[in-house]
């Protein structure tokens, strides 16, 4: 199952991006599909074509995705995820915890990621959220996980030896690791 949904970022110059995002509810690895000041639906429709042809080299198959009813989801973006086999659901009219996984994440990266730095356009949000979900996907330990990634096996470290820190983002996050 996948939950996808927008958020937004304000920028130093005041500027507003929209941050398109999924989840896969089952493993919660995140992929964030594209950052824009202005959204519309074929550039919703074409990103969720992107991530359909990565899932389909991978051989990932999804049942459903949830949705809110945002504008920007059009019948194009329906039908793309259709013709993949996947069936849209709509979440229902002011229901946000309807689509708790991404609003989860939503609050989980701004806490941790785009609250406490100063984001000057597009292209460094982009390059920060892909560091965040690269961080967020294999070596942030999840609770409802049993404590492990949502990408088992990705820290491949020794079981002994020293233990090293790795900032990442400027130093606003820690990665922790053994090394050899």
């Amino acid at each position: 199952m996948l939950a996808c949904d927008f958020f937004s970022v304000d920028t130093v110059t005041l500027r507003r991006l929209y941050v398109f995002f999924v989840i896969e509810v089952g493993s919660r690895v995140v992929h964030v599909l594209g950052v824009t000041a202005h959204p519309t639906g074929a550039w919703v429709a074409q990103q969720a074509r992107n991530l359909l042809m990565r899932f389909d080299e991978q051989g990932q198959v999804f049942r459903f995705l949830i949705r809110d009813r945002d504008t920007k989801f059009t019948t194009t973006f329906d039908e793309t995820f259709a013709a993949a086999g996947t069936t849209v659901i709509k979440t229902p009219v002011q229901a946000p915890r309807a689509n708790a996984f991404a609003e989860r994440w939503v609050r989980t990266v701004r806490s941790e990621c785009t609250d406490r730095l100063l984001i000057v356009g597009e292209r460094h949000l982009r390059t920060v959220l892909n560091e965040y979900a690269d961080h967020y996907n294999r070596h942030r330990p999840h609770r409802s996980l049993a404590l492990s990634t949502p990408c088992p096996g990705s820290d491949q470290s020794p079981p002994n030896g020293p233990v090293h820190r790795r900032t990442i983002l400027g130093g606003l996050l820690n990665e922790y690791y053994r090394a050899a």
